[in-house]
């Protein structure tokens, strides 16, 4: 005989209620089964969640219609028996949060799957409070990013003002050094008339320390060339090793003074080459200068230079492969280098040192200027600086120039 389904007699489903449950888990959706009485059969974890947020609980065998819906089982009953395939009724809420439940009549198996669901006013609600902060972090972003920005506007205003402080001293300073450093020299060469030795050695020291403040005031009027984009470099053929020889006897009696022996180490294989000479000179000196400041009496100091290879390093090339040397007759750059038998720098100052204003040893004199400055003039022949130091052993600066800057 065929069975035939109605309301007042459900089929029971053919699977356990623990296989229901486990496919219902599957749902995202909060989802539950109940007999055409209104009692929970089987439910999905999502349930769980979403009726906890709102204060209800829906147990297994609890009846949805009068304990969740509040409402008489005889009224569903009825709507779906008029012929009626979902029902919608609001959700009894005891934290303000509205919700509906979607009731579906499963004829063939007499069962109710009920689904619940956000009211759309209460999604609105939260879409239009989730609009809100979005609004208000982008706003505050905005605000952020104006501040930022004005701040880094000041920032630049205060150091173009540096910038045009350090030259305008600059200038105002290198007439009367010039003035200073012309009478020195009239009156050590005897002109003016003849000198004592306690007063020649008087004039001697007086004449470096003006010396002194004149490359000082070079090395600030360079700088601000350097800062305000206007370096303008003199590139001619020139003789490096007429350039640098001429550097050497330039500083040979500062280092006497100060007993520092300085040798010089010119290869006979420089030739000429497009260079800056007054630029290179500057660059070197500022090298000298700092190894003398930290070399001891009684030590030295080794100004060297020679033809060398430079091929610049590939980024698919590992760090550790030596790509400085290359064959003799490929020569396409000057190594010059200055070593010092000083204390030396640890490895951790070895990239500072060459920043602006960074003195590593703070008990020594200068502005913190001379490598930051020697820096820009090589990277502006397209060269390049770096320092090989260890503590107790020295240091030594190297540069390289390159010969092929056409």
């Amino acid at each position: 005989m065929e069975r035939t389904t109605t309301l007042d007699q459900p089929v029971r489903m053919s699977l356990p209620l623990s296989i229901v449950c486990a496919i219902l888990n599957c749902v995202e959706q909060p989802l539950l089964l109940a007999d055409e009485s209104g009692r929970v059969c089987a439910k999905n974890a999502a349930v769980e969640r979403f009726l906890k947020a709102r204060g209800l609980k829906a147990r297994k065998g609890t009846n949805l219609f009068t304990e969740v819906f509040r409402v008489a089982p005889g009224a569903v009953l009825e709507q779906m028996r008029s012929g009626e395939r979902e029902v919608n009724l609001p959700l009894a809420d005891a934290k303000g949060k509205p919700a509906h439940a979607r009731i579906h009549w499963i004829a063939e198996a007499g069962w109710v799957a009920v689904t619940l669901e956000a009211s759309p006013e209460n999604a609105a609600s939260e879409d239009a409070a989730l609009q809100q902060t979005l609004g208000d972090l982008l706003q505050e972003r905005e605000v952020t990013y104006r501040n930022l920005l004005a701040a880094y506007l000041r920032l630049q205003e205060v150091n173009r003002q540096k910038t045009v402080f350090l030259a305008s001293a600059a200038h105002e300073l290198k007439t009367p050094l010039a003035v200073m450093k012309g009478y020195y020299d009239l009156l050590l060469s005897g002109s003016l008339g003849k000198l004592g030795e306690k007063q020649r050695d008087i004039l001697s020291e007086s004449k470096e320390s003006c010396d002194r403040l004149v490359r000082l005031v070079s090395m600030f009027l360079n700088y601000s060339a350097l800062e305000s984009g206007k370096l303008v470099l003199h590139l001619l053929e020139n003789d490096a090793s007429e350039c640098l020889t001429e550097l050497a006897t330039l500083w040979s009696d500062a280092f006497a003074r100060r007993q520092v022996r300085l040798e010089t180490q010119l290869s006979s294989r420089l030739r000429p080459f497009r260079f800056d000479y007054q630029k290179v000179q500057q660059t070197v000196a500022n090298l000298l200068d700092n190894a003398l400041k930290h070399t001891p009496p009684g030590g030295h100091v080794a100004l060297a230079a020679e033809p060398h290879f430079w091929e610049r390093r590939a980024a698919s090339v590992a760090p550790h492969v030596e790509r400085r040397r290359g064959p003799e007759n490929s020569v396409n750059s000057v190594l010059i280098s200055v070593l010092d038998s000083g204390p030396g720098i640890a490895a951790e100052h070895h990239q500072e040192i060459f920043e602006d204003f960074v003195r590593v040893d703070r008990s020594s004199s200068g502005m913190g200027l001379g490598l930051a400055i020697s820096k820009r003039l090589v990277q502006a022949h397209r060269g390049k600086i770096w320092v090989e130091s260890e503590v107790g052993r020295g240091c030594t600066v190297k540069l390289i120039l390159p010969t092929n800057l056409d």
